[in-house]
């Protein structure tokens, strides 16, 4: 320490502290110059010590630190001993601790002032002397500048670029406001040119604020733009530093100053200049004087231009306008002449020399980014300076009408500015044609923009020169397409190059963008001229002409990815399916949708001459196969294109190409692949395609029958297993994965046994294993699973909603569960994996013994996890019979509920009421009890509050406690006095009378509508036996040939009933006898129409040879039809068994009788191999299609849940509504289906998601919308209240629907 004493500081210690001060400012230097203004740099240092991690290491703030201790250490001392004696003052405040108190104490003893006084009258001689030094040295170094200036000229401008120099390398220091006013003088531009550079060099050295804040600014300004326009480049070239140093560490206050002062220096410029671009091969040459200065000033610009948006919001809008004013004040500058006429000069305009700099108008991409700046631009561009889109409108119209196809020298043009930054030495020389092609693209990208929002699109129609109508938003997109035909060849030698300013690459980005935005897409592409251009070459090509393309496979591909990204949007879909006035055809017009499907045809059969090359031939047969697939992949798209047999299409080339990839030889390690061996890639590669595309027939119940048919349905389902397990996007137009899909293709036989195969049936298994039971050992130790507070856990919930999706369908338990018997191991190991359903079920379902229980690592979780999915899968009545059936699943609950009893040995005692016995209650009561919302009551699996935390009676043993067991009325059999009853009793003679069913029809809504309660018992009984025996009279009405059905009666009595039909008679009688409507000894009157059923439908059944479990035999399922039936009947086997009859030869009985067309005669053989049911391929192919036009969220929320419309009605008309309707609205599905017509069973589905709407959006978003449809019955559903909906819909659609649903006696293509 040197020589000092709490008074005064030594000579020595002032020099050190003058030392240690300077080498301090030098290090935060940069801090400091970067500051806009005194206050702010005062602010940098004030909180330097928590901005800068060095600070405790600088010299000065060590010496300041040594000095403090010396001076208060004594005082800190005696302080701190005073306060933990407790002697001396008290303290102030109960919560100031030791360190506070000793601190004030000090602040205020006479030692601190004293030391605060002498740093201070030390400190102010340090500073005064600094500065005094300071000055010393930089007029010495003006000097040195001076005369290094006169030795080497201007060799220090060598530098292209105003800015490149950082502005904070050089000196920097505060100034009065006098030698400002000095140097405003001294830039006089009268003064000598040495005198001005000496200001403008001195002006480089201070702060900018200081300057831009003096009141001769003015004069100032306006001395700096002549200095700017001086030919001089020494003096114009210093003003654009001061410019660009002040534009990177200035406000926006002060910054607009100087580049309001920029834009209006160019403007002058150019105004005086008038400078014209080259004619012929001539150039201009950016090295030339003026040219640079230009170019230097618009660069400058630029970069603030793009740099500016990022803070500007922060400033009042009057400053950011005023930038933008200026912008398009310059930019707006152009002859009057506009484009000039042919060998006339053209003017080189500001718009040129900005698109040289930024050929891809980035600066306007980033204004129009924000919504801040982009109303201003559009206020500006309306009101002011709507010559900026007339002129950028002039120039693409001029470059597609001077656009020669035939001898485009565009190509090299781009290729030249593609290339110009490429080697060390830079370009210099830009040919007009090249100038013009910047300016071109330029424009292009602006007016790109522009449409992308609604306020640019109302700029539009704009008048331009020479053209008689207005340009619309309509021409500038034809416009844009047909420069997109003209797209020159690419070079043999670069073709893989992608060029990136090619004119077509501009407009598909253009293109894309508007295609992307709902309401852009409507306004710009959804236009007859826009669809009538795009589809113009493709009918010229179909009609066997040259279209007039310069790069025909090019151009068509860019053609089909604009037509998919149309179809890809509703509205699209529809201009394509439904629009017949865009194309026309001979006569009468036909839509785009026909025209597609007819060229992707053509495409793929190589009829089309012009595409020989088999590379390029399949890169546009898949480009225009994928705009198909956007429309087959609807139900709306399928039902138009159906007709074009487009899936056999599709097949035929798969067939063929599989074929050919076969031929690949085995690679040779090291072996250089040659020509053949890449062309057999390519092979490989186009089957990959074309299995893609069939796939996605997949995504529709229709679809999924066609793809069947193909033959091909394995290999598409292994493929799309191939890219799940990628988690692959479907494709990119598709907003969800393969989930939607998945669940369709698992509703049908072969689509699950074309899952199980392909491999994704023992993934999903694995997968949730490994979720349940594994776990990554390295995670366990550091950070443990925590404890799952849900039946099913998050981290689970994905693989069981899965597993939901895939055991939905009845057809995928009985081809994955058919006959397969559970392992029931003696021991299992630790490390074994269950690898397919039934080891599933048996590891975490039928955990029956200790040795399961001992197998499992998280019992609990694990075996709620497999109680849940069996809660699920009972809710479906066909599943619950083959589980049954099969595993005893019911008694094996009941044993375990007897296990959980506290005295389990003499079955005496309490339940213990755990999680796992109030799952297993829930589904036995489930299982046990048949009843609609109102007929059954479920115990809840949650546990109440209070002392009585499970109040609801658990069982060990049948029969099933009362309380689940609702008590309802007993039905009125009595004839019922109403108009129907009165009608149905005065037609005797109705096989004669034509117009009785349009009679009995009307009574019916009537009735319905009014009282549906009277449409039951008797008088339901009879409305069906009359209606049915009414419509089987009629030839017109009878679909399929009379049964001619002989059985003996001791024949069918000594029949066997299987143990599934055995089951379902068993609940069948207990629902009936619930609701009164059988009496005890019904049970051999219902075996018995159970076994006319089944030899009725014996007779009609094929000679199929099929691997499939449920074409082994008998429909595999109960026939809950029949059951419905008896129970209508009230138990009347024979009222029953004519009604069938007679019913079995209306089309009504394919689609309401599942078991009626199983495997049948009266399908088409290869239909009837698939065993995908017309209720199926038909009814829920229409019920997904009506859905999406009539509530399009519910169709939706699907769609988010991977969850399908078709897996769900499947369930509920297989079952006849049981368990999800009460008795009186499943008799009611079954009068109106009948009386109505069969495709009310479509209207009754749409109807039914439409009531459930509210439920389907919530439980999509808590992601349990599956397993709230399958276990939660159709709370207030009443058939009346909505028949007047369904009447609606036959209205629209039975045209449609009804057409369909009688084609299932033909073949499918």
């Amino acid at each position: 320490m040197h020589n000092k004493t709490m008074s005064h500081f030594s000579a020595e210690a002032e020099a050190e502290l003058q030392s240690l001060l300077r080498q301090l400012l030098k290090s935060i230097k940069d801090r400091i110059s970067g500051a806009p203004s005194i206050e702010c740099a005062e602010e940098i240092l004030l909180h330097l010590e928590e901005t800068d991690k060095n600070f405790h290491n600088y010299e000065f703030v060590k010496y300041l630190r040594q000095y403090v201790e010396s001076s208060l250490g004594a005082v800190i001392e005696e302080e701190t001993e005073g306060c933990a004696r407790g002697e001396g003052h008290a303290v102030g405040s109960v919560q100031d601790t030791l360190v506070h108190a000793v601190t004030r104490k000090t602040r205020e003893s006479g030692e601190y002032k004293q030391m605060m006084q002498t740093l201070k009258n030390t400190m102010m001689v340090v500073v005064e002397s600094l500065i005094n030094k300071f000055e010393e040295d930089q007029l010495r170094k003006e000097e040195m500048h001076r005369e290094s200036q006169h030795q080497q000229s201007n060799s220090h401008y060598t530098d292209n670029c105003s800015d490149s120099d950082s502005s904070f390398n050089q000196s920097y220091a505060f100034i009065k406001q006098e030698q400002l006013q000095v140097l405003a003088e001294k830039l006089d531009p009268s003064r000598p040119k040495e005198v001005r550079w000496e200001a403008l060099q001195a002006l480089c050295c201070a702060p900018p604020s200081d300057v831009l804040s003096c009141e001769s600014w003015s004069g100032l300004r306006r001395n700096l733009s002549a200095a700017l326009a001086d030919p001089d480049p020494d003096l114009s070239d210093k003003v654009l530093r001061f410019f660009a140093k002040t534009l990177s560490c200035s406000p926006l206050n002060v910054t607009r100053e100087i580049y309001t002062s920029l834009a209006k220096s160019l403007e002058s410029d150019f105004l005086y200049h008038k400078l014209s671009l080259p004619t012929g091969s001539a150039g201009i040459d950016v090295n030339r004087q003026d040219i640079t200065r230009l170019l230097k000033q618009m660069r400058l610009m630029n970069d603030f231009q793009k740099e500016v948006t990022t803070f500007w919001i922060r400033h009042p809008e009057k400053y950011m306008e005023e930038i933008i004013e200026s912008t398009f004040s310059l930019l707006s500058l152009q002859p009057e002449h506009g484009l000039g006429t042919q060998g006339s000069e053209k003017a080189f305009e500001p718009m040129h020399l900005i698109a040289l700099l930024d050929i891809k108008a980035t600066w306007f991409k980033k204004w129009m980014h924000g919504y801040y700046s982009r109303t201003v631009v559009f206020r500006l561009l309306e009101r002011k300076y709507k010559s900026l889109i007339v002129a950028a409108l002039q120039q693409c119209i001029h470059y597609y009408e001077s656009c020669d196809p035939v001898r485009d020298e565009t190509a090299e043009v781009i290729r030249s500015m593609e290339h110009q930054h490429i080697g060390t030495a830079q370009r210099t020389l830009y040919t007009a044609k090249e100038l013009e092609y910047t300016y071109f693209v330029h424009s292009l990208c602006v007016l790109g923009r522009l449409l992308m929002y609604t306020n640019g699109r109302k700029l539009f129609p704009i008048t331009v020169w020479k053209r008689k109508d207005p340009v619309s938003l309509t021409d500038l997109v034809v416009i844009l397409i047909s420069i997109m035909y003209q797209h020159p060849k690419p070079p043999h030698s670069d073709s893989s190059h992608a060029d990136s300013l090619s004119p077509t690459t501009l407009v598909m980005e253009v293109l894309s963008t508007l295609g992307d935005r709902t309401e852009c897409a409507a306004e710009c592409l959804y236009q007859t001229p826009v669809i009538e251009t795009l589809l113009a070459p493709i009918i010229t090509l179909l009609k066997g002409k040259q279209a007039n393309l310069n790069s025909p496979e090019t151009t068509l591909i860019h053609i089909a990815d604009t037509l998919a990204r149309i179809a890809t949007t509703e509205r699209g879909l529809s201009l394509f399916l439904y629009e017949r006035n865009l194309v026309s055809g001979e006569g009468e017009g036909i839509s785009a949708a026909h025209v597609i499907v007819q060229f992707t045809q053509r495409l793929l059969a190589k009829e089309l001459p012009l595409l020989q090359n088999a590379e390029t031939s399949h890169g546009v047969s898949g480009a225009f196969i994928f705009v198909c697939r956007q429309m087959y992949n609807t139900c709306e798209g399928l039902q138009v294109l159906r007709p074009y047999g487009l899936h056999e299409c599709i097949a035929a080339a798969w067939k063929k190409t599989s074929c050919l990839s076969e031929r690949v030889p085995t690679p040779v390690p090291g072996a250089i692949p040659g020509t053949s061996s890449q062309e057999l890639q390519n092979v490989v590669v186009w089957e990959e395609t074309l299995l893609d595309n069939l796939l996605n027939f997949a995504a529709t119940p229709k679809g999924l029958l066609l793809l069947q048919q193909t033959g091909a349905i394995n290999e598409c389902v292994t493929y799309m297993f191939s890219r799940f397990t990628k988690k692959l996007q479907v494709s990119r137009c598709e907003k969800f994965g393969y989930g939607v899909m998945v669940t369709q293709v698992a509703a049908t036989a072969p689509g699950v046994v074309a899952l199980h195969s392909s491999g994704f049936v023992q993934a999903l298994v694995v997968e949730i294993w490994s979720v349940l039971e594994c776990g990554r050992e390295d995670v366990r130790v550091v950070h443990p699973k925590s404890t799952p507070m849900d039946p099913i856990d998050r981290s689970c919930l994905k693989s069981f909603l899965s597993l939901v999706n895939l055991l939905s369908s009845p057809h995928a338990v009985w081809e994955l569960l058919g006959q397969q018997s559970l392992p029931n191991k003696a021991e299992y190991n630790l490390r074994e994996m269950p690898t397919s359903i039934t080891d599933l079920i048996d590891r975490l379902i039928a955990v029956n013994s200790d040795v399961k229980i001992h197998s499992l690592f998280n019992y609990e979780q694990s075996h709620t996890f497999g109680l849940r999915l069996l809660s699920v899968m009972c809710c479906n009545l066909d599943s619950l019979l083959l589980l049954e059936s099969q595993y005893n699943i019911s008694d094996m609950l009941l044993q375990c509920q007897k296990d959980n009893i506290t005295d389990s040995s003499s079955g005496e005692g309490d339940f213990i009421i755990d999680g796992l016995s109030v799952e297993r209650n829930h589904i036995l009561v489930r299982m046990s009890v048949i009843g609609g919302p109102s007929e059954r009551r479920l115990p809840p699996r949650a546990l109440q509050k209070g002392t009585d935390p499970y109040p609801w009676p658990m069982f060990s043993s049948y029969p099933l406690p009362k309380y689940y067991i609702l008590n309802l009325p007993k039905t009125t059999w009595g004839k019922q006095d109403s108009e129907i009853s009165t009608f149905l009793a005065s037609t005797k003679n109705m096989e004669k009378d034509g117009s009785w069913m349009d009679t009995c029809r009307r009574q019916y809504c009537k009735v319905m509508t009014t009282k549906s309660n009277i449409v039951s018992g008797n008088v339901l009984a009879d409305l069906l036996e009359k209606a049915v025996l009414h419509l089987s009279a009629s030839p017109s009405e009878r679909f399929f040939p009379p049964a001619d059905y002989i059985a003996s009666e001791s024949g069918v009595k000594t029949g066997s009933l299987s143990y599934v039909d055995q089951l379902g008679i068993q609940a069948s009688l207990r629902y009936g006898r619930y609701l009164k409507l059988l009496r005890d000894d019904s049970e051999q009157d219902l075996c018995l129409l159970m076994k006319h059923c089944q030899e009725l439908l014996s007779q009609q059944r094929a000679k199929l040879t099929s691997e499939l479990y449920t074409l082994q035999g008998a429909y595999p399922g109960h026939d809950w039809f029949a059951s419905t039936v008896f129970l209508i009947m009230a138990g009347d086997m024979e009222r029953a068994l004519r009604l069938l009859l007679h019913l079995s030869t209306l089309l009504t009985s394919a689609f309401l009788w599942p078991a009626r067309l199983h495997g049948s005669v009266h399908l088409p053989m290869e239909i009837a191999q698939s065993s995908i049911h017309p209720v199926y391929s038909c009814t829920t192919h229409y019920v997904e299609m009506l859905l999406k036009t009539e509530v399009p969220l519910v169709f939706s929320a699907f769609r988010m849940s991977g969850f399908t419309p078709s897996q769900m009605c499947v369930q509920w008309l297989g079952q006849c509504f049981w368990n999800y309707l009460d008795w009186p609205e499943i008799c009611h599905y079954v009068s109106t289906c009948v009386v109505m017509g069969p495709d009310y069973q479509v209207y009754m589905c749409v109807a039914v998601l439409k009531h459930l709407h509210q439920d389907i959006l919530q439980h999509t978003q808590t992601q349990d919308l599956q397993v709230f449809l399958k276990e939660e019955p159709i709370q207030g559903f009443r058939v009346s209240n909505y028949l007047e909906y369904m009447e609606g819909l036959e209205r629209s659609y039975r045209t449609m629907v009804l057409t369909d649903m009688k084609n299932i006696s033909q073949r499918i293509s």
